[in-house]
């Protein structure tokens, strides 16, 4: 085996394309137990980026590739950060489920004519069920987790079963496979989730937990009946990535302050607004960790419990056994609580019982689906709730959106902004009070000299997206003496929002253009999630 001639340094890994045929040499986790990659075949040699080269099993299994492949084998040293990136592109859904499928048909030679017999049909049948079907739900969660995905959908089509990612809010095709194979795939999942395989007709939930490089991570199962068969999407919930500090998650400056001065109320509402899967859990947990100590005791509500938290007592609803949030709730208060999550307030009975709770020495924490903070107050107000009733009982609304963020490693300057753009930001900005200039700071516009955008160029680290990881943006109101007044009064939004202006109060879009500025996120993106336009865009994976 030879030293590299090319330094490590030299060689750029974000930029290194992965021959075609290096994915088939040796299993992924091969490669990740010895720390190799090979990344470039030759003639008479394949190239292979190694982590240690001291040792021993490395060297051992290197020895035994190039005695298989009966070629000399060139080593170069690499960093463990850059051998993710090598193995994140050997790593690619759709070579390994093709390995799969080849060895599916292989092995079996599963025959589709109108001459099979009923042994050939029963045979067909016990395969489905069998270690390549297992491999294949192996590789799409396996690939799932690795690239970060929050959601994984199966989904049968006419002529085929198309499986996509989320990741980061954006859906991405990632894989197609053959039509005869979708129902194997989804009872595979359902079997895994502890639901009837038999029971194609009507939806259902199912959860499961697997481990992965030692942390638990959790999957929230659903199927619904399509035209075309039976679709599943599996929530994938990671034990850790859940539990997120509040500054992690992108709450800033005032709001900050506000949210952790708010908390140590001892009774009183805390709401946090927003639509489905706009992380308005993860801020609830986030706060939760905080108020976790000894001496307290509290009690959350849950539907499902997405991340458990210990020294928490945390349960989930099931309403087919009547165990409601609302029935749920009276059961909590003779629980002696001081502290109550409740996940979600639906309907008039739930909102009445939390501002009971409220009142009588407890701080509730729980979500609302509406558009903006203020909002909530006529969210409640038309489920039946007195205007006075909300004034006694409210501390803190908040409403939020989730952005991706801009990749860190090919971040740039945006050289010419549209001018679109520029007249939004500067109109939002010449919204904002002084006080709310502060937290990019200036106290006047004069004092901004120039208007700074940013965008990622793409690179391999975000698969050439610009874009990585994600990010919320705020807007938080302090129900102050004043605001208190004009709920019990029935104020107007706009006159509430006013009054909070004066105590710094930003909007979402305007906390949006904070972090446009502060350069971690883009314009486009701000737009997307607060203009009422916007829409999820649905990305194709590449060669499709």
């Amino acid at each position: 085996m030879a030293k590299g001639e090319a330094e490590a340094e030299t060689i750029n890994w974000q930029d290194v394309v992965i021959d075609k045929d290096v994915s088939s040499l040796l299993p992924i986790e091969s490669l990740e137990k010895y720390r190799f990659a090979p990344f470039e075949i030759g003639k008479q040699y394949i190239k292979v980026a190694i982590v240690d080269e001291s040792d021993v099993n490395a060297q051992n299994a290197l020895r035994f590739f190039a005695h298989k492949n009966k070629k000399k084998i060139q080593t170069f040293q690499i960093s463990e950060e850059d051998f993710e990136v090598l193995l994140d592109k050997l790593r690619t859904p759709a070579v390994e489920i093709e390995k799969v499928l080849d060895d599916f048909e292989k092995t079996y030679e599963i025959e589709h004519t109108q001459a099979m017999t009923r042994r050939k049909r029963k045979a067909t049948q016990t395969v489905l069920k069998d270690a390549p079907v297992a491999k294949m739900v192996e590789v799409i969660i396996k690939n799932a987790i690795d690239g970060k995905a929050s959601d994984i959908h199966i989904e049968p089509m006419d002529q085929y079963v198309r499986v996509r990612y989320r990741v980061d809010g954006v859906l991405y095709n990632s894989i197609t496979l053959p039509k005869k194979i979708g129902p194997a795939i989804i009872s595979r999942v359902k079997i895994l989730s502890n639901m009837k395989i038999d029971e194609k007709r009507k939806p259902q939930d199912g959860r499961f937990r697997i481990r992965d490089l030692g942390h638990a991570v959790d999957f929230r199962v659903s199927s619904l009946p399509t035209s075309y068969g039976e679709k599943v999407v599996m929530r994938i919930l990671d034990t850790k990535a859940g539990l997120i500090d509040l500054e992690k998650l992108g709450v800033e400056g005032r709001d900050l302050h506000i949210l952790k001065e708010t908390i140590k109320e001892p009774h009183g509402i805390i709401l946090v607004t927003g639509p489905t899967g706009s992380g308005k859990s993860t801020t609830l947990y986030s706060v939760l960790r905080i108020l976790n100590r000894e001496g307290v005791n509290i009690v959350t509500l849950e539907d499902p419990v997405e991340y458990v938290l210990e020294g928490i007592n945390q349960s989930q609803v099931k309403p087919e056994i009547e165990y409601t949030f609302s029935s749920g709730l009276r059961s909590i208060l003779r629980q002696d609580p001081d502290i109550i999550m409740v996940g979600e307030i639906r309907d008039e009975e739930t909102a009445e019982l939390a501002i009971h709770a409220a009142l009588t020495g407890h701080l509730v924490l729980s979500t609302l689906h509406t558009n903006s903070a203020i909002g909530a107050v006529a969210r409640l107000t038309d489920m039946g709730i007195q205007p006075f009733l909300l004034s006694s009982s409210l501390k803190l609304l908040m409403a939020q959106r989730l952005v991706r963020k801009i990749c860190p490693d090919c971040k740039e300057e945006v050289e010419d902004i549209p001018e679109e753009a520029l007249s939004m930001i500067k109109r939002e900005l010449h919204r904002m009070t002084p006080k709310a200039l502060e937290r990019i700071g200036v106290k006047n516009l004069e004092e901004l000299d120039k208007i700074r955008a940013f965008r990622g160029k793409g690179c391999s680290r975000c698969k050439d997206s610009g874009m990585k990881g994600r990010i919320g943006i705020f807007e938080v109101i302090e129900i102050n003496e004043n605001i208190t007044k004009l709920i019990g009064d029935g104020a107007r939004e706009e006159e509430i929002e006013k009054e909070a202006k004066e105590g710094g109060y930003t909007t979402m879009k305007q906390d949006g253009i904070i972090k446009i500025l502060e350069g971690l996120t883009t314009i486009e993106e701000i737009q997307r999630v607060t203009e009422d336009d916007s829409v999820d865009e649905v990305i194709g994976a590449k060669g499709e």
